[in-house]
């Protein structure tokens, strides 16, 4: 008698084939009982709550307020809509790199860092020293420029 031509990795194959095949079917099943086909507009509605978390309640009328378009601020203001007392300020330079010319000023109050070009600088200046200065706006931002060290008496 001749030997079988199944060997046990080929049973383990057909095996895994057969296990593979059993569990597409599972969730083909699964998708179908779960599908959102036949069911009203509503079921699939998905609505923001006022921390904006999605939810599938709808908001309570009732805590409904009014908001003000003009309140409304996508980006930050601009430059010239900010009053000339604005466009001054002090602060201390944080970083300046004598060799590559350039550093940043930190406003301590408001915590705000500005870019200042040696160009821009009326005299030497280092980290540390406190400074006043006009704010303009540069191509990629606002930068210092009249940059003055404040002589401490």
């Amino acid at each position: 008698m001749g030997k079988s031509q199944e060997t046990f990795s080929k049973k383990e194959r057909e095996k895994k084939k057969l296990k593979k095949r059993q569990d597409k079917e599972q969730k083909k099943e699964e998708r179908k009982s779960v599908s959102l086909k036949g069911q009203g507009l509503e079921a699939m509605f998905a609505y923001v709550d006022h921390n904006g978390n999605l939810t599938d309640t709808p908001p309570d009328p009732k805590k409904k307020y009014e908001i003000n378009q003009e309140d409304i601020r996508i980006s930050t203001p601009k430059m010239e809509d900010l009053p000339e007392e604005d466009k001054t300020g002090s602060g201390v330079i944080s970083y300046f790199n004598t060799s590559k010319g350039y550093g940043f000023i930190k406003v301590p109050r408001s915590n705000v860092s500005y870019f200042v070009h040696a160009n821009n600088l009326t005299e030497q200046v280092g980290e540390g020293d406190k400074v006043t200065f006009e704010i303009e706006q540069g191509p990629r931002g606002a930068i210092a420029v009249n940059v003055r060290k404040v002589t401490v008496e």
